[in-house]
């Protein structure tokens, strides 16, 4: 009380009110200013060290993920209607992409006349163009990349869920592969591993909305993999699930 005394004493008494009002939000502004400071430079540091831990557990994974083959079957429903799933054989190729070979024996061909057979290899061949350009937007997420990680941080891109439990971090990336679009990444800061990764983006036109929901299970010797993984398609009614099972060191039998 006597600070504050003082401070309204160095007022001159001629002073109108309008100007002793202004110098008190002067004075309030700056004590705020004082006390923020510590407070974001904190919560800048926390974010760091948990992007820092997130990077550096992705990059690991990727390597131990290499070492192995594994099962993945995809099931595709188009207009709420579930085609046969399809299996492959999976594993890493010398240039870090995804090698598939399919399993199993082929679909039958379309049955009826030659004009819907025409008409359903259009539309078949329609829906294989999209689901690539589809796979080569989502390739921009997963796996989750250390370097653009890092420039969507020095862009000012990232920031913490504070919604997120203890011992989970949930770092949210806006604008990271285009505008407007998001990826919120769930990291168990204990374990250091990412538990899910669920991403809203969108196709050329921003009304052609594409999520992707993606949840992470562990290998015994720690890998971190995509158990299942759900793509939503709203604008063509398709949605697109993804489970990878059956993990083997390449060249086991």
């Amino acid at each position: 009380m006597n600070r504050i005394h003082a401070v309204d004493n160095a007022i001159p008494s001629g002073v109108s009110a309008p100007y002793k009002h202004n110098r008190w939000m002067c004075i309030i502004a700056s004590a705020a200013m004082v006390i923020s400071v510590p407070v974001f430079a904190q919560a800048g540091g926390d974010l760091q060290q948990k992007l820092a831990a997130l990077k550096q557990s992705a990059a690991e994974n990727q390597q131990k993920l290499h070492q192995y083959q594994w099962t993945e079957s995809t099931q595709l429903t188009l207009n709420g209607d579930a085609k046969l799933p399809s299996l492959s054989m999976c594993q890493y190729g010398p240039d870090g992409k995804v090698k598939k070979t399919p399993m199993g024996s082929p679909p039958p061909p379309p049955s009826g006349g030659r004009m819907k057979q025409k008409i359903i290899a259009k539309k078949t061949g329609e829906m294989k163009d999209y689901m690539g350009q589809v796979k080569t937007l989502l390739n921009q997420y997963l796996p989750p990349d250390p370097q653009r990680m890092q420039q969507a941080f020095q862009a000012g891109k990232v920031s913490l869920d504070a919604t997120a439990g203890s011992g989970a971090a949930a770092i949210v990336f806006k604008d990271y592969a285009q505008p407007g679009d998001q990826m919120t990444i769930s990291f168990d800061t204990a374990a250091k591993k990412i538990s899910s990764v669920n991403v809203n983006t969108y196709m050329d036109d921003p009304k052609d909305t594409v999520t992707l929901a993606v949840q992470f299970a562990s290998l015994p010797d720690g890998a971190n993999y995509v158990q299942q993984s759900v793509l939503n398609a709203t604008a063509k009614k398709l949605v697109v699930t993804t489970t990878n099972s059956n993990y083997q060191p390449v060249g086991a039998h």
